[in-house]
């Protein structure tokens, strides 16, 4: 368990954890030890002189001082230390999660994914806060009273002593027949997360079919499936639970049936025998504690376990001795990628020189965003190459890339926050002249005019409170105060009213000027600009050439701008 957490937070913060354990244990063993001093007391108040018992007792008293001061010190460094490794986890997997490819972030994923970054790493880092340390109390402060007893009476210290392997053979056994049902609970947990954010996710859906009453049918199925994981996890810890108790008792009663024994065969007194039995009553209370510890401690486990899974999956490599690409000329050279099972690209080779505009068009599902992905390394070829200024992108830090491309997608998402902070995403270092310039180029200001709070204005999660158009002008002001090399556009007004259409193109043109470009295009009237068109279809380029080059071949091309200028009539 301490290692997997160890694994999991990282070595920097190894030291940290081994001390504050150390100090659980050390604070478990006094706590123990302590106990000892109750033998001279009990043996002086049933002796000839009751009076003798006052030094021990305020030797007992004095030690169990020091426990409490250790008892606190050790708390209070669990307490700290969980805090500051729960801000190094959270810092930990936010940046793994950057780092992994777009192609891991399955619709799967969403839900445990969600759990793990919140309650998940909550759970796993309470471990040290709130775990350890009434777990090391219940495993080491029992045997460090089985020492005392030992000492203090051979045959009844070996008698408790035979019941460390039991107890810890129940325990273990009590494990392994929960991780089945622990696992189901966990999966089934995760499943439900997933389907209720389906659930709040298609609720325009389910409203437009008219279905705004019942219930939805997946989630209810998950959420019983869980409630049923749940029922079958509790049932499975009860013999653990059952049996602990009765393997304590039993213990417990034949240390006071040996006692009787040996203090009736005169080789121990009533008060030694009652000294031991209240030893052996300290040691039960912890024991019968370990069943809803190791619980929690199981599940926490599997948190961490989870976490490790995480943590451990391969992210995409960065270069050991990154280059700086000092040209913005982009190259694709026989690249052919897969996505799961399916061949998105095959051998796919084209370039942009420095300073021109790359249009990218085919049917849906030919690879048109997909390409921009791996100019931008969301993902990493399966053969070829992919390069920016000459540079293969697998050999530019990420950092360096990152710093060489600005992207405007089409679904464009906004942070909960102002519109200036969203801006500011951009470049944060940027000057208020120079936000406010940007803004300028994208047509925002005449949005913020109109705003409320102006430049204060929550845009909401996702933008939620802008429209579409408005969202796209925020994006594109982002993208000019980045005022990157590259501009990859991923069609940016296809689903724009004429308005804000109008005023998104005036903001991308300002954008695209004097830089290298690449435009997935689904209105074909957008790439007439274009220095180049490529037309892909089937994993290839089935054509390319200039707007009017390909117009006048008659080709795939050419049927797909007679479709786009067809006026659609009712």
């Amino acid at each position: 368990m301490i290692r997997m957490l160890l694994r999991v937070l990282g070595p920097e913060h190894a030291e940290p954890v081994r001390r504050t354990v150390a100090l659980m244990t050390t604070t478990a063993v006094v706590e123990g030890l302590s106990y000892a001093l109750l033998v001279p007391v009990l043996q002086a108040l049933f002796g000839s002189e009751p009076t003798g018992a006052w030094p021990w007792l305020l030797a007992f008293g004095a030690a169990v001082a020091v426990y409490a001061a250790l008892r606190y010190i050790s708390d209070l460094s669990g307490f700290r230390v969980g805090t500051t490794l729960l801000r190094g986890m959270y810092n930990r997997l936010g940046d793994h999660l950057a780092r992994l490819p777009l192609g891991w972030y399955s619709t799967g994923r969403v839900g445990e994914v969600s759990v793990l970054a919140s309650r998940g790493v909550l759970e796993a880092m309470a471990v040290i806060a709130h775990l350890l340390t009434p777990f090391i109390s219940a495993a080491v402060t029992p045997l460090s009273i089985v020492v005392v007893m030992l000492a203090f009476n051979w045959q009844l210290g070996l008698a408790a002593l035979i019941a460390v392997p039991v107890v810890a053979a129940i325990q273990v056994r009590a494990g392994r027949s929960m991780a089945a049902s622990d696992a189901e609970r966990i999966e089934r947990g995760d499943e439900a997360t997933g389907r209720v954010i389906e659930y709040l996710q298609a609720q325009p859906v389910l409203r437009a079919g008219g279905r705004t009453v019942e219930r939805f049918g997946l989630l209810d199925d998950s959420l019983h499936e869980l409630q049923r994981a749940s029922h079958r996890s509790a049932l499975s810890a009860l013999p653990g639970v059952v049996s602990l108790t009765v393997a304590v008792q039993a213990m417990f009663t034949v240390l006071l049936f040996l006692g009787t024994y040996l203090a009736l065969g005169g080789n121990i007194g009533a008060a030694e025998v009652l000294t031991i039995l209240v030893l052996a009553a300290r040691c039960a209370d912890p024991l019968l504690s370990l069943a809803g510890i190791s619980g929690r401690l199981r599940g926490a486990r599997s948190v961490l376990a989870r976490l490790d899974t995480l943590l451990h999956t391969e992210p995409l490599a960065e270069a050991p001795e990154p280059i700086q690409p000092i040209r913005h000329d982009l190259e694709f050279e026989s690249v052919t990628f897969r996505h799961g099972d399916r061949t998105v690209f095959d051998s796919v080779s084209l370039s942009v020189p420095a300073g021109q505009r790359l249009a990218v068009v085919g049917p849906s599902g030919a690879g048109k965003s997909t390409l921009l992905q791996l100019l931008a390394r969301f993902y990493d070829v399966n053969a070829g190459a992919v390069r920016v200024g000459g540079v293969d992108v697998r050999s530019i830090s990420t950092e360096i890339l990152m710093e060489q491309i600005a992207i405007v997608f089409q679904d464009v998402y906004l942070f909960d926050g102002t519109i200036e902070e969203n801006i500011r995403l951009g470049r944060p270092d940027a000057d208020e002249a120079e936000v406010r310039a940007a803004a300028s180029a994208a047509r925002l200001d005449e949005v913020i005019e109109r705003l409320p709070d102006g430049w204060a204005t929550n845009v909401g999660e996702g933008g939620a409170l802008l429209s579409g158009g408005e969202r796209q002008r925020v994006s594109i002001a982002r993208a000019l105060l980045k005022n990157a090399p590259v501009v990859l556009l991923d069609e940016v007004t296809s689903a724009l009213d004429p308005v804000n259409e109008v005023a998104v193109h005036e903001g991308i043109e300002r954008l695209m000027a004097g830089r290298t470009v690449v435009m997935v295009a689904h209105r074909l009237r957008t790439v007439r600009s274009a220095d180049h068109i490529v037309f892909l279809d089937g994993g290839r380029i089935v054509e390319e050439g200039s707007h009017d080059e390909l117009l006048g071949r008659g080709g795939p091309y050419a049927d797909f701008w007679e479709v786009s200028m067809t006026p659609v009539t009712s």
